[in-house]
């Protein structure tokens, strides 16, 4: 009846009817199309990486193998050092794992894992050295030295209502990038779900743990309204106006930032800037990608602070 309201025959209101159902076939497959490559291929190679669009990409043993991890850190195990026997590249590898699916050490290619590996041992190697001016191999081949601070000058408790200090426990420096203050402890072991606040040891008695906090610590944003050192040194964040006038800018010298605020920024060129800098360009020249291609912006001695420390907190 409504086709022969609408002066069309039942014949040619079928037709019309057929191809309208054809052009939304159409589209719906179009539309299929455009999602399903819209969907990034994720990939699994085995236990190290697993569902992940970053696990596609060589994984980190693809590219740093044991004999690189033992050049690096060769006097680890020296008589004198105080971790003898703790840090191993299986530790290291295990506790990567974890972070490897979401993009570290695996984004952006084989020469940029490399160099963001460089870039997080860098960092591990310059703040557990027990190397000197005058050290058998130089200062730069002592790193991995401690796995905790040797002679705290405090208990590093402060009062916070979300992680209070547990009685009888000392939050001095601890882990592969040492963690200070209850607080930290408690962030990190949140993120890791492991009870750092109540046993902040685990990081001086477990070298896969040591790692991973370290990994967390440079995986993540420890503080508001600002990127973590991984998104400023694979590219990944985006300097905002008042990031560029305040001359924070991707690359390794904004992971010192990051990671230490102004501790070591913005003071010019101090020698604690200058080592971190250094371990960074020893270990590229090691692990074969050559310090020039440490990247632009490689200090942060006129960079302003993401976030002025109040105390020493940020570390």
């Amino acid at each position: 009846m409504a086709s022969a309201m609408s002066g069309q025959s039942p014949a040619s209101a079928a037709a019309v009817a057929a191809a309208a159902v054809l052009v939304l076939t159409v589209a719906l497959v179009l539309a299929g199309g455009v999602e399903a490559k819209s969907k990034q291929k994720t990939c699994d190679k085995g236990w190290e990486c697993k569902g992940s669009i970053y696990c596609c990409n060589e994984t980190i043993s693809d590219f740093f193998q044991v004999y690189q991890f033992e050049n690096l850190f060769s006097k680890r195990n020296s008589p004198i050092a105080h971790a003898v026997g703790f840090w191993d590249y299986h530790s290291f590898i295990v506790a990567s794992s974890e972070y490897q699916p979401l993009g570290f050490g695996t984004t952006g290619g084989k020469e940029m894992g490399m160099k963001e590996v460089a870039a997080f041992l860098g960092h591990v190697g310059s703040k557990t050295s027990c190397g000197y001016g005058v050290a058998t191999g130089g200062p730069l081949a002592w790193g991995l030295c401690y796995n905790h601070e040797m002679s705290p000058s405090q208990s590093y408790c402060s009062q916070d209502y979300l992680y209070p200090c547990t009685p009888g426990v000392d939050y001095f420096g601890r882990g592969a990038l040492p963690v200070y203050w209850n607080y930290n402890y408690g962030i990190i072991g949140d993120g890791m779900k492991v009870d750092l606040l109540n046993h902040p040891e685990y990081l001086e008695q477990n070298a896969t743990l040591a790692f991973q906090s370290a990994m967390w610590r440079w995986m993540n944003p420890m503080k508001k309204k600002q990127p973590s050192a991984h998104d400023v040194f694979v590219g990944n964040w985006k300097p905002t106006k008042n990031d560029t006038l305040s001359k924070r800018l991707p690359g390794f010298g904004a992971t010192m930032n990051v990671l230490y605020g102004d501790q070591i920024c913005g003071q010019g060129f101090v020698d604690s800037m200058n080592n971190i800098i250094s371990h960074f360009q020893y270990y590229l020249d090691l692990m074969g990608v050559g310090r020039q291609s440490s990247g632009d912006n490689l200090d942060c001695a006129e960079q302003e602070p993401f976030n002025p420390s109040y105390h020493d907190a940020s570390t």
